[in-house]
């Protein structure tokens, strides 16, 4: 087994590239920026020489036919979203979406257009194409799993951050940050900030992606080119390279998401102070204290969370739901206000066809995220659930106030 980096190899001279050669495989690694028309050039330079005969790309399935599939979005279930709790996720990923295709924007790339090149160019070709980066779902529930209260309160925050951020990026910048110093430098601070976020979004990445490898040469590949993006070249060629544990085991441990506590203990809490403060107000102040304590909890919290509905851009109909059901998801752990809100909206408000296909474009602005009916269905959970959370809080001091 060695690793070559000698100049010139197949064109790629000018670009940031490893080959490992191991068990009778070479692998080709080419490290690209995901928003760069540079990037391109080198995928499709690579496969025009013909040498190889399998092409991975840094995708999961997900992303992939998100990226192929032009009517992927459409075919959104949002009741099944909503159902599954997965609308973090399909958010999270708009977000995402928008800030790198503000990027392209002022660039005139495609994000992951080499990706898509390096895709759509190995099936044109005939050749055998391996999805080898981690499911994202997987990814983010680790990243989140290892962060405490205030760190994913940051993340999302990150998150929501980049809907409103417009810096103008150099396309010059772009380029320097495929030879790595940027990415490495900016890994390390990111890393010395959040371990854990670095460890499940880099890292443990770099292992996954080095073992998928591992598998497509077992399976029968010779020559595989690998088109990765630049800040996972160093690490992925050291596991490639040296790694010497059987690839099924340590894949099946990376795809494992840790499991929480089955225990609702925020909820058993919130149930017996509401309650104990509940039998403490009749008891010490009879129907009086008792019934004021209630009809408190119930205005507090239904105002809360109708309020974030109505910053949502929620129907009435949403609205009365968001009022109604405040008071009551709290006290049950696998139900938010959000989510019955976000339903009713989905079901008086429709999304039509349109709306699905333009979901990408509109959530690249701000106000694009209220006037898309998809979109909106996902502001109207957030702000619904975030409402009825500080109204949770409220009507708590309220009563510890009351009882005082």
């Amino acid at each position: 087994m060695n690793i070559s980096t000698e100049a010139g190899y197949d064109g790629l001279h000018d670009q940031p590239h490893a080959i490992v050669e191991r068990e009778g495989v070479r692998y080709t690694l080419l490290g690209t920026a995901h928003v760069s028309r540079a990037s391109v050039d080198a995928v499709e330079a690579a496969l025009a020489t013909g040498r190889y005969d399998t092409i991975a790309v840094e995708l999961d399935a997900q992303r992939h036919r998100a990226m192929t599939d032009p009517d992927a979005l459409a075919k959104l279930d949002l009741f099944q979203i909503l159902r599954e709790g997965k609308t973090g996720l399909v958010a999270g990923n708009l977000a995402l979406a928008a800030y790198q295709r503000r990027l392209a924007e002022q660039l005139g790339v495609e994000p992951g257009a080499e990706l898509k090149a390096a895709a759509v160019g190995a099936e044109a070709r005939g050749l055998r194409l391996s999805l080898i980066d981690r499911d994202v779902g997987t990814t983010l529930k680790r990243a989140f799993a290892g962060l405490g209260f205030w760190g994913r309160t940051k993340l999302i925050a990150g998150l929501g951050a980049s809907l409103l951020a417009d810096d103008e990026v150099e396309a010059g910048e772009i380029e320097k940050l495929k030879q790595g110093d940027y990415l490495e430098s900016s890994f390390g601070e990111f890393a010395a900030g959040s371990p854990p976020l670095y460890r499940a979004v880099i890292a443990e990445r770099d292992v996954y992606m080095a073992n998928r490898l591992r598998q497509v040469g077992a399976e029968g590949a010779r020559d595989v080119l690998a088109v990765v993006g630049a800040g996972h070249l160093k690490g992925l060629e050291q596991h490639l390279r040296d790694d010497v544990a059987a690839p099924a085991p340590v894949l099946a441990e990376l795809d494992a998401v840790p499991a929480g506590s089955n225990i609702p203990w925020f909820t058993i809490l919130l149930v017996v102070f509401l309650f104990g403060g509940f039998a403490w107000g009749f008891w010490q102040g009879g129907a009086e204290l008792g019934g004021e304590l209630v009809l408190q909890w119930v205005l507090i919290t239904g105002i809360g969370g109708a309020l974030g509905c109505l910053a949502a851009g929620g129907h009435p109909l949403s609205i009365l739901a968001a009022f109604i059901s405040s008071p009551l998801t709290p006290l049950h752990p696998a139900l938010a206000s959000g989510t019955v809100s976000a339903a009713v909206e989905a079901w008086v408000r429709k999304p039509t066809y349109a709306d699905f296909l333009r979901l990408r474009d509109d959530t690249g602005k701000l106000s694009g995220w209220w006037r898309n009916r998809v979109a909106r269905v996902l502001v109207n959970f957030f702000l619904t659930s975030l409402g009825t959370a500080i109204g949770v809080w409220t009507a708590g001091a309220n009563i510890i106030g009351k009882l005082g």
